[in-house]
């Protein structure tokens, strides 16, 4: 009989089982293999008719949660109850933290073992970890199984009582959520700071100074004595000085007057100031730190850090990546002190092992900061790694080992000159020693590139110098509005306010973005009405569920009832069912909520009404004849609909489109409109002989107003044919979802696209510049299979012999076959993927597709079939002590 162990993943599966010995067999849950029902087909017939069948926990019996077995989950059950028939002890090696302890739970509950069950946590997949852990196992945690199964009701409870009611006031598919909806409420604030935003303008004088031949800048700091106004100095709501600010406003007359008055005049140095600073290395990442960092370097969302990170701990390349702390073992200190000293040598080692205390009074969900494995550490080139694995592991290995080397030593100088009754500063900095920055820039990829652009040096100058004006020039500036939330911005803020948990940020912000609150444009998370729709019902009535204050109190209270320090069922009870409660509330509030108001969003300075309707955003205004409607442009933000676009879109609705003119071939009337994807040109009027006429999205560059007739002449001819490829097959220029592109058709290959640059234009591209971009080797996205080797060869499908393969995509590894492409599943990898479960998944995708075209009749059939075949209800059974050490 062997010993079986329990993990989450086939890659942790694989990778603990060359430090097992010899008797143990490892098999993967595939993540969760028990949860509250998911959708009405999930409810088992037994309970159907229950009330609180939907909600999926009886709040009437304690809270007590309904758990069911996925439809893809039992088969794995069933696999893993087989498995523990041949088994003479049970080990549930799953994550360390709050989630991974319920799963070993929830698979102790299924299971129901007859043999000694040990629970086994590890925060390495190293020899030297799982050999320890094996020696250490204790029994499952009932504090944090409940803690953590009272977050997941709580959520549950707050999600599914004020989500209906959204659908019913504002549009159906949004949902609300405990953390999800004051992340939205944080986005939505910021963009009102925008909107009520006021441009302020300054002036100053920048100069170009010379001393023994030595270039340096000055900028204008004084006027009389009297401090120069500069950005800060501002009102952002009125654009105006702050009052009470004793400060010399210049506008362009006054900065050119200035300016002439001063050239030729004598610069004199007054005052010289040394003054040395010394910068500490960051602490080792936690999770929130290494998602903030992540996407500021590396441009990765949160969610694809976490998956990343999620892989690397898998293949026992880093520590657990879901922690709060930053302390690290003394053999990772070790470690990152050796690597130091062979790297860098002795000199930017710091004198002592440095230690960080994690600040956070929540901080509780591992032992270490996220670092490399083991006990010395891999470098980034000796991994083998690639793509974002090799970014990501490089990123964690730079930060651990700079967090062990000496302070980089800095002196700061300030000069001040005067000329006449003006003065300036000019600002220096020298790096004296480099200590930690020498492999690890914060926000820099090229710590070398980085400390260059860090140092600004300055001539020698002393007190009483003159140094010569090359330049003296009159500079305008404006203040710009708070700029928006980023992942890494929003990751930060939620931190910092205590509001949900950092391993739960990746798939918030996903929440966010999926269900249309916002929109990921240039890195930053731009809020849509539908966002400013709902955080405003919440707000008028519900106004606990979007503070940041309240949300922090209900995460500390959870924290305490995982060591605990509170109680799970009163709590659940005050907040849910109390006199002042969700349920009591949402039934107050619902007969008060106006669904008209609920879907208006109101905005200041706008005389028009933004509503959301069943097809986005719109502008209602009424005009004396009646109510005349526009729909909102996508890429148009709240923040920037101003009463000069909402004149524009209502011209067009009441006025019809603006004509640029005559097409010279057809006589056909070319029209310039805005549509919800932004403006584009028309050729031709709609009609019951021409109901689609031609359509050409304008590129980035072109608006409305630099629109000319030729340049949209242009645009309705594409696609353009530029001429033949050398290899055959003609090859066209046009436009596209992502922008002006070119394409070969090359026959029963297929066709080959390539994106062209921004100093190419779509409308003049020649054949000979079009030859020239396919002969460069392909990048991106678009990326052929042709131009890449694969990861893996499978072998040829039993259907049609075409190859199936595996390819590296932007977004993972994926297989290929023909024109199909299936992206990899959790629980699978490049290596352990056979060619029969290639075969599986490809023939799941078109049974997908087929099926999603099949009418709404047919799927509801389906669903009932497949309900009256659900098996009987599973309720969840209290956490009791369960997992035991086998007695000697």
């Amino acid at each position: 009989m062997s010993t079986l162990v329990i993990v989450e993943s086939p890659t942790k599966a694989r990778t603990i089982r060359n430090y097992l010995p010899q008797g143990f067999r490892v098999e993967a849950s595939m993540g969760h293999v028990r949860d509250l029902p998911q959708s009405a087909t999930e409810i088992p017939p037994a309970v159907k008719a229950e009330k609180w069948a939907q909600l999926g926990v009886n709040v009437d019996a304690d809270f007590e949660p309904l758990y069911v077995v996925p439809k893809d989950k039992k088969k794995i059950v069933t696999q893993l109850k087989d498995a523990l028939k041949e088994a003479s002890e049970l080990i549930l090696a799953t994550d360390e933290d709050r989630e991974g302890e319920s799963i070993s739970w929830h698979l102790y509950q299924l299971l129901n073992p007859k043999v000694p069950t040990k629970r086994m946590v590890f925060h390495e997949i190293t020899k030297e970890a799982i050999q320890k852990a094996l020696k250490d196992c204790r029994s499952i945690d009932d504090k944090l199984v409940r803690a953590q199964e009272t977050r997941r009701i709580l959520d549950r409870l707050v999600g599914y009582t004020l989500s209906p009611l959204l659908w019913k006031k504002i549009s159906y598919g949004l949902s609300a959520g405990r953390v999800q909806s004051v992340a939205v409420s944080l986005l939505v604030t910021k963009e009102r700071q925008r909107r009520a935003f006021r441009t302020g303008a300054y002036w100053d004088l920048k100069a170009e100074l010379l001393q023994e031949q030595t270039p340096f800048n000055a900028v204008l700091v004084t006027l009389g004595g009297t401090k120069v106004a500069t950005g800060s100095d501002f009102d952002s709501t009125t654009g105006q000085i702050t009052s009470g600010r004793q400060v010399v406003l210049l506008n362009q007359a006054e900065a050119e007057a200035l300016q002439l008055r001063l050239i030729g005049q004598t610069w004199t140095v007054t005052d010289l100031e040394e003054r040395p600073v010394t910068r500490k290395s960051a602490p080792p990442f936690t999770t929130s730190t290494l998602q903030q960092e992540s996407n500021r370097k590396l441009r990765l969302s949160a969610r694809d850090t976490m998956r990343t990170a999620q892989n690397l701990y898998e293949q026992g390349y880093i520590t657990y990546m879901r922690t709060d702390s930053v302390h690290l073992s003394d053999q990772a200190v070790s470690a990152a002190r050796d690597c130091v000293e062979k790297l860098y040598g002795k000199d930017y080692l710091s004198p002592k092992p440095r230690q960080y205390t994690t600040k956070s009074k929540g901080a509780q969900e591992a032992h270490e900061a996220i670092r490399p494995a083991g006990s010395s550490f891999r470098t980034p080139q000796e991994t083998g790694l690639g793509g974002r694995e090799f970014q990501l592991y490089d990123l964690i290995w730079k930060r651990t080992v700079a967090c062990q080397m000496a302070d980089s030593r800095q002196t700061q100088i300030t000069v001040q000159l005067q000329v006449e009754d003006a003065g300036f500063r000019s600002s220096g900095k020298r790096i004296d020693f480099e200590g930690y920055l020498r492999a690890y820039v914060e926000g820099s990829d090229d710590p070398d590139a980085a400390l260059e652009n860090m140092e600004i040096i300055l001539p020698n100058l002393k007190v009483n110098d003159h140094p010569e004006c090359e330049e003296l020039e009159a500079v305008k500036h404006e203040t710009q509005p708070p700029a928006r939330y980023t992942e890494a911005t929003l990751v930060k803020t939620l931190e910092s306010e205590g509001i949900g948990r950092p391993s739960t940020y990746a798939s918030i912000i996903g929440t966010i973005t999926d269900k249309g609150y916002a929109q990921l444009t240039n890195n930053a998370l731009v809020p849509t009405f539908t966002a400013f729709a709902v955080t405003g019902l919440l707000e008028k009535h519900f106004p606990d569920v979007v503070d940041p204050s309240f949300t922090s109190k209900m995460e500390q209270t959870l924290d305490d009832i995982a060591t605990g320090e509170a109680q799970w069922l009163p709590y659940l009870k005050d907040f849910y069912s109390g006199d002042k409660g969700l349920e009591t509330l949402v039934r107050e509030q619902e007969s008060q909520i106006d669904a008209t108001t609920a879907r208006t969003v109101e905005l200041e300075n706008l005389d028009a009404k933004v509503r959301i309707g069943k097809y986005g955003a719109y502008i209602e205004v009424e005009n004396g004849e009646g109510v005349v409607t526009a729909s909102i442009p996508r890429d148009l933000t709240p923040a920037d609909l101003d009463p000069q676009k909402v004149q524009t879109l209502l011209k067009q609705k009441t006025e019809g489109p603006e004509s640029l003119g005559r097409h010279p071939e057809t006589g056909e009337p070319i029209y310039t409109l805005i549509g919800p994807y932004g403006p584009y040109v028309q050729l031709g009027d709609k009609s019951e002989e021409n109901p689609k006429p031609k359509q050409v999205s304008l590129p980035k560059g072109i608006t409305p107003e630099n629109l000319t007739l030729e340049t949209a002449i242009g645009l309705l001819a594409l696609p353009r044919t530029l001429g033949t490829h050398p290899d055959g097959g003609k090859i066209q220029a046009s436009l596209g979802r992502f922008g002006p592109y070119i394409v070969h058709d090359q026959g029963k290959e297929g066709k080959d696209y390539r994106s062209l640059k921004a100093s190419d234009n779509v409308l003049d591209v020649t054949l000979e510049r079009a030859l020239e971009i396919f002969s460069e080797p392909k990048k991106g996205r678009a990326s052929s299979t042709k131009s890449k080797a694969a990861l893996k060869e499978l072998g040829a499908h039993p259907e049609d012999e075409q190859p199936i393969n595996i390819y590296d995509g932007p977004y993972g590894p994926y297989i290929k076959h023909g024109k199909t492409n299936v992206s990899i599943p959790e629980g699978h990898t490049v290596e352990n993927l056979t060619l029969a479960t290639a075969v599986q998944l490809l023939a799941s995708k078109a049974s997908t597709s087929k099926t999603t075209r099949k009418t709404s009749k047919a799927k509801t059939a389906s669903a009932t079939k497949s309900t009256t075949k659900t098996t009987k209800t599973e309720k969840a059974a209290k956490p009791k002590s369960t997992a035991t050490e086998s007695k000697k």
